[in-house]
């Protein structure tokens, strides 16, 4: 499979009216899905990436294609033929406000978003801008950077704060979990960024919103209660 009308024809066999049903009552959009598993589709991208490779097709066009078709499991397939290497600041921003669907919003952003160079400049647009995913993308971002980029020095991630702390009051469901979300990970980054966390938890609690307090409480439920593991060092080479 190495063209759009074929992947699209492919995911049209797979079509599933159960699994359908299923992501309904996750709250995913499904008016343009075919209602097929995740690692299915990462199979189609595995085998569509090896296909491209041997015949030279580019991956990137490929991606585009995909993702303008707009259907819910093309798009996440092109998420996962896309590199970020490939993707500018100005694709990154159009498949953004293209987003319908709290599933592609996190996957756009656990594969792609967060290993941008532009990460810091798109989420603060992001997360300032009115539409709840394209809001969600910058929050969501902020966790997958607090999970995903171990490097990030805690000063880095501590700036993060208040942005979250800004936007704790949009009383969104899929907006308000995404503050909870990303305020959980940087609280479980380290000791002393979960005490970062914690007073950041106490002072969106402090705004006293529902839907401040609902994310400030269940976060703070999580964090004071949360144990680090401690790092088994490992005796391989010592005598």
């Amino acid at each position: 499979m190495t063209t759009t009308p074929a992947i699209i024809a492919h995911l049209e066999s797979l079509s599933n009216d159960a699994h359908r049903a299923g992501m309904v009552r996750f709250g995913i959009e499904t008016r343009r899905a075919f209602g097929i598993a995740i690692p299915t589709l990462r199979n189609i991208a595995k085998e569509t990436k090896t296909a491209c490779k041997a015949y030279k097709i580019s991956l990137h066009e490929l991606a585009c294609e995909l993702w303008e078709t707009g259907f819910h499991e093309a798009r996440i397939v092109a998420i996962l033929l896309e590199h970020p290497s490939t993707m500018s600041a100005e694709q990154a921003e159009s498949w953004v406000y293209d987003l319908d669907s709290w599933d592609v919003c996190d996957q756009l952003s656990g594969n792609l978003l967060w290993k941008l160079p532009e990460r810091d400049e798109l989420l603060e647009c992001w997360c300032a801008a009115e539409p709840e995913f394209v809001r969600r993308a910058g929050i969501v971002l902020i966790a997958h950077i607090a999970v995903h980029d171990k490097k990030l020095p805690d000063e880095r991630i501590i700036a993060y704060f208040p942005l979250l702390e800004q936007y704790a009051y949009d009383e969104r469901n899929f907006v308000k979990k995404a503050v909870n979300w990303a305020l959980r990970q940087i609280g479980k980054r380290n000791p002393a960024l979960r005490d970062e966390a914690i007073a950041c938890a106490e002072r969106i609690n402090a705004q006293d919103s529902a839907s401040a307090r609902w994310i400030a409480k269940d976060a703070l439920r999580e964090l004071q209660g949360y144990e680090f593991r401690s790092r088994k060092v490992s005796r391989k080479g010592f005598s």
